[in-house]
């Protein structure tokens, strides 16, 4: 019976203990500001109340936000690409209201690099790499290059520059030249002449 009768004390005590070290209720409100450009608002900013079981609130588009929370509560605002701040709030709060303007700094995340590669599974890798084709080194690459049939294409297909074009003119004047002096003139030519003659006795038009 005694033994019950302290635990009922204790208890009593420790409920009286704990209403006794509750701290007035605030009315906690304000607006989150970025830090760099106070007239930018942030919006959606998550504020998580540490020293209340981690309760969290979300402000609005606007940046605004307003609840109930007590003295000495220490509130920790978060959001995506800014660092996180932590407001305190302070005792003995007369008004029972306390407004901030809260000033959060954007912070700058740098993440891993990650590679995407094509292949599902292990299977797939190992039968690409198998039936792959190995690259031609550098040795190969030229082989080709001036190969005929690489030569002949490019002749076909790429335009002349202007040396080339030079001495295909030079080339044409020299053999106009040789071959003007294979030629006669037929006005000098005897036989010619007697066959105009009798072409025209024999009143043939052509």
């Amino acid at each position: 019976m005694k033994r019950l009768i302290g635990i009922f004390f204790l208890l009593t005590s420790l409920s009286a203990f704990a209403q006794k070290k509750e701290a007035p209720l605030v009315q906690f409100t304000g607006v989150v500001y970025n830090a760099d450009s106070t007239s930018v608002i942030v919006p959606y900013v998550s504020v998580t109340n540490i020293s209340q079981h981690n309760s969290v609130t979300v402000t609005n588009f606007k940046g605004y936000f307003s609840f109930v929370a007590h003295e000495q509560d220490s509130l920790q605002f978060t959001a995506i690409g800014y660092a996180p701040v932590t407001v305190v709030i302070p005792a003995d709060i007369k008004s029972k209201s306390y407004t901030v303007r809260v000033l959060i700094k954007p912070q700058i995340t740098n993440l891993p690099m990650v590679r995407v590669f094509p292949w599902a599974t292990t299977d797939e890798f190992r039968k690409d790499f198998v039936n792959a084709k190995i690259a031609d080194d550098d040795l190969a690459i030229a082989r080709k290059n001036i190969s005929r049939s690489s030569i002949m294409a490019m002749t076909n297909s790429l335009p002349r520059d202007g040396q080339e074009i030079q001495s295909a003119n030079s080339q044409y004047m020299h053999q106009d030249i040789v071959n003007s002096h294979s030629r006669t003139n037929p006005l000098l030519n005897p036989l010619a002449w007697g066959s105009l003659i009798k072409s025209i006795t024999d009143g043939d038009s052509k």
